[in-house]
């Protein structure tokens, strides 16, 4: 069996234009491999093709062309299958208000086939933080438990592969840790998880690997740590003992003073050691209480692909 949990090949949706407007291409040719067992993020601005993939892969809207392939299964050739080994928490709260937690897992359940004797609403309650609510109405519930519940039924036919779309926009700490508590278990237990979202430090902590979409095209994918690789930036930031009358200047080395005081010098440090940088400082006359060394995060390397590509 593959060890791919997806594959997408030469994928392409083109939303037919309105009223004279021309043609949209949602998704430009898209190859990309998830492996089994991966905790994968795909990430990219607002418009970029990401909703699109998540909704074919869903089954919610259908491909212009190329080829999908979930847990092995050809979504052309096995449509039921391929739905089955793959839940998806959406972003928008889609709940129906008159059911209650424990009616709308049982009606999620049945419309995926599942037997009764295979359910396990209770247990997915419980995991989730809503035992207390299981006969509550949805409408009932505040934001967070709505969002908990979306996840609950992403869970019910038991996928193999679990999709969450920006899981934790708009909620509260507490809610936001336990689900990721909670993903952390699933992906121990084996379940493949692939997660887009705007908190790119949640990507940055959270992912194996990260695919980057721009304007419908794939234009990076590597695993984290290369990423992050990718921009050889530093930045000492350097708190002074005494008010700066000088900026450091040295070639190699960019500097500004921040608004608190402290001075900030940016460089690369395979061209230029940390030794020359503190050596442009004391050239500068600045005497250091304090100095750190910052490295690029991920919200670096993301403006850095995504500006390029515009």
């Amino acid at each position: 069996m593959t060890e791919d949990a997806i594959r997408i090949e030469g994928l392409r949706k083109t939303y037919k234009g309105r009223k004279g407007q021309p043609a949209k291409d949602a998704l430009k040719g898209v190859d990309l491999v998830i492996p089994r067992g991966s905790v994968f993020g795909l990430l990219g601005p607002n418009g970029a093709g990401k909703s699109t993939m998540i909704n074919i892969l869903a089954g919610l809207v259908l491909k212009t062309a190329g080829k999908v392939t979930i847990w092995g299964f050809d979504q052309d050739a096995n449509p039921r299958q391929s739905r089955a080994a793959i839940g998806v928490m959406p972003q928008e709260l889609n709940l129906d208000p008159f059911f209650t937690p424990r009616g709308a897992l049982e009606v999620q359940a049945g419309l995926y086939g599942v037997p009764k004797a295979e359910r396990r609403s209770d247990q997915i309650l419980e995991m989730v933080g809503l035992s207390d609510k299981a006969h509550a109405y949805a409408r009932t519930l505040s934001g967070g438990m709505q969002r908990r519940l979306l996840l609950g039924k992403a869970l019910v036919h038991h996928p193999h592969i679990l999709v969450l779309d920006e899981p934790t926009a708009g909620v509260d700490i507490e809610l936001r840790q336990m689900l990721w508590e909670n993903i952390r278990k699933l992906n121990a237990q084996g379940m493949t998880i692939i997660l887009t979202t705007h908190y790119l430090e949640e990507a940055e902590e959270m992912c194996d690997e990260i695919a980057i979409i721009s304007e419908g095209s794939l234009v990076a994918r590597d695993t984290t740590a290369n990423l992050l690789g990718r921009l050889d930036s530093k930045a000492m930031v350097v708190h002074p003992a005494q008010p700066v009358v000088q900026l450091p200047q040295a070639e190699g080395i960019v500097a500004e003073l921040r608004e608190d005081g402290a001075v900030v010098v940016r460089y690369h440090s395979k061209q230029t050691s940390a030794d020359d940088v503190l050596a442009a400082v004391h050239s500068a006359g600045i005497s250091i209480r304090d100095v750190k060394t910052e490295e690029a995060d991920l919200e670096d390397v993301f403006l850095a692909i995504t500006k390029s590509r515009g």
